[in-house]
């Protein structure tokens, strides 16, 4: 009130001084005028009644406290995004060092987590396990392929997943962590440490690829482009909007790298320590970043909301160690009927069919929903593929029984024709049954998928650290290893006279031997497969909460399950069809034609070694 007193008091002083110079003037110039009496009422204070008025608009300069400009825009862009009518061209969005105010510069070592270290160190220590794959590319079997069923390009693609979601966000005004300038100096930096360490390591391992291609296997480019990609999403948008956006980028990344698996252009080394390069590399380049940009360039401060329920959800990639050999023998032969136990090789009877395999690889998507800091439910989704180690070793003995075959039919063609035999008129003869050989193993990974569900224990030992648990139940499925013949041929044709009696051969008479029409066949050389059964798994795992909703993860987890596996074993198909009329006579002489059928149970046993990114939500 008595700052309005004395503003009115002002008004009217200045209303006196401006009438009197206006009389002063006139006066001045002659003209007569009445003079001027104000008359000033006298006022109280306390009975001064303010009468309601419009609103003053000043064009003078307002100062009052409100953010900083930068944020008011950033905030008007991030409404106009969301309203649908904000274009990636707005000027605003193209600044080069912009930096906002309070926002905390980063100290070289804030961002460096260290986890890229364990990751390739994991990878350098199981590439031996590749060593005993290598004699399928020893030039012994040339005219064999492996082509898997999971043949994809998208690898080539997801790699790029990471630069170009932060790139499309920032270009449509989503403010991250960094402006372009900054963005862009700790990205090239990133890309060139790890480009430097691929390429670098490549050249001097002179690793073999799984597919024989070329030896410049480990480590996995594709990998660690992927997992730089995502680790720059993560620092520019996980770590201060939403980490959600890390679990899209790591989550992709890591399919990156069991693609390259499955398309059998890596070794789980590879993508290992591919991934571990990835991740370690964008450290580097951010922590030079910090130190070169300091506090320029910084928009947006991290996360800070610890929480204290360890909710999360995780995307891991282990090693799994445990049942890594299947062994079949005539206990296990399910068509008896056709396959008599006379006619079977030794190696058969005495149960030598096995197949071997490699350190598996393991991928899970994991989540739980803590009640308090203790207790939780939740659940997991697992694959694990097991490469079959030497499958060239059915391959080798498969073409062996061939060329036992057809010496066999060289012998009856010596012994039975009443034509005059030559050697020559034999290896004419025989000449073109086969002309054409291709093994293709379609598929060289016996994958199991498994989903569990089950209780989730907690024990945190300070702020940053806990150590967890948990036990599961669940069913798994497998998907079946599968290698497939084709061949191409000339049939051989031939007059026959064949008897037996009580499955002796008594009488035999061939003659009139020729070539009859072109054969070409395919077939299911050998599979193996399991059925669905329930598995029943548990684990410890020891967590670091190094930032705000972020984890990182080392775990050992016990799996069990109990599962009939069917392997099926056909290589002399090709016999019936070449050589129809003389079928039941090579079976006689110890060569089953007909396919071997296996079924037996296992118990199965995994301990699975790993790590894990995961959000706290």
């Amino acid at each position: 009130m008595k700052h309005m007193i004395m503003m009115v008091v002002a008004a009217l002083m200045t209303t006196v001084s401006v009438q009197a110079s206006t009389m002063n003037w006139t006066e001045a110039n002659h003209v007569k005028m009445e003079p001027v009496r104000l008359t000033v009422p006298e006022i109280e204070p306390a009975k001064l009644a303010i009468p309601e008025m419009e609103p003053m608009i000043l064009n003078a300069p307002v100062i009052v406290a409100a953010p900083d400009y930068r944020t008011l825009a950033t905030d008007r862009m991030e409404k106009s995004l969301l309203a649908g009518d904000h274009k990636p061209w707005d000027k605003e969005n193209w600044t080069w060092m912009n930096t906002n105010e309070g926002v905390k510069p980063y100290k070289v070592l804030d961002d460096l987590t260290f986890v890229g270290i364990p990751l390739f160190a994991a990878g350098w220590i199981i590439k031996g396990e590749k060593a005993n794959f290598r004699q399928d590319y020893n030039n012994k079997h040339s005219n064999t392929r492996l082509i898997t069923n999971f043949k994809t390009g998208i690898d080539d693609y997801t790699q790029f997943f990471g630069p170009t979601m932060t790139v499309g966000l920032k270009a449509f005004g989503y403010e991250g962590r960094s402006d372009w300038g900054r963005l862009l100096g700790s990205s090239l930096m990133s890309y060139a440490i790890m480009a430097g360490f691929v390429n670098g390591i490549k050249y001097t391992a002179s690793e073999m690829r799984p597919d024989g291609s070329t030896a410049n296997s480990w480590p996995s480019g594709h990998t660690a482009t992927s997992f730089v990609g995502a680790t720059i999403l993560h620092k520019e948008y996980g770590m201060t909007r939403s980490p959600w956006f890390s679990v899209a980028g790591y989550g992709v990344a890591t399919a990156t790298g069991v693609m390259r698996i499955l398309n059998n252009r890596h070794w789980i080394s590879d993508v290992l320590s591919g991934a571990g390069i990835g991740i370690m590399s964008t450290e580097l380049g951010y922590a030079l970043g910090d130190l070169l940009f300091k506090g320029k360039g910084l928009l947006r401060n991290d996360l800070d909301n610890f929480s204290e329920k360890p909710s999360f959800f995780s995307i891991s990639m282990g090693m799994s160690f445990g049942s890594k050999s299947l062994g079949f023998g005539y206990d296990d032969l399910a068509n008896t009927e056709d396959v008599p136990v006379s006619n079977l090789t030794e190696d058969i009877y005495n149960d030598k069919i096995h197949i071997d395999f490699h350190t598996a690889t393991s991928v899970d998507a994991e989540g739980a929903y803590f009640f308090n800091k203790y207790v939780g439910v939740g659940g997991r989704l697992r694959v694990r593929a097991m490469t079959a180690k030497g499958w060239s070793d059915f391959i080798y003995a498969a073409q062996e029984d061939r060329e036992k075959a057809i010496d066999i039919i060289s012998e009856m063609y010596n012994l039975f024709s009443p034509d005059p035999v030559t050697e020559d008129k034999v290896d004419g003869f025989l000449d073109g049954i086969v002309s054409d050989e291709e093994i293709t193993v379609e598929s060289d990974h016996l994958t199991e998928f498994s989903a569990n569900v089950g209780l989730y224990l907690n024990l945190p030992l300070n702020k940053y650290f806990s150590l967890g648990t948990k036990f599961l139940v669940g069913r798994t499925m497998t998907q079946e290893l599968d290698i497939n013949a084709a061949y191409k041929g000339t049939t051989k044709e031939m007059d026959t006279h064949i008897v037996f009696d009580n499955g002796y051969l008594t009488d035999l008479n061939l003659s009139n031997f020729r070539n009859g029409e072109k054969y070409d066949i395919e077939w299911d050389y050998l599979t193996l497969g399991g059925n669905n059964s329930t598995t029943f798994g548990t684990g410890l795992s020891l967590t670091y909460n190094y930032k705000s909703n972020f984890l990182w993860k080392v775990f050992v987890d016990y799996d069990y399950s109990r599962k009939t596996f069917t392997l099926t074993y056909d290589p002399m198909r090709f016999m019936k069809v070449t050589t129809p009329e003389l079928s039941s006579i090579i079976e006689s002489l110890a060569i089953p034609l007909n396919p071997m059928s296996f079924e037996r149970e296992k118990k199965m046993h995994y301990f699975t070694i790993g790590g894990s990114f995961a959000i706290t939500f």
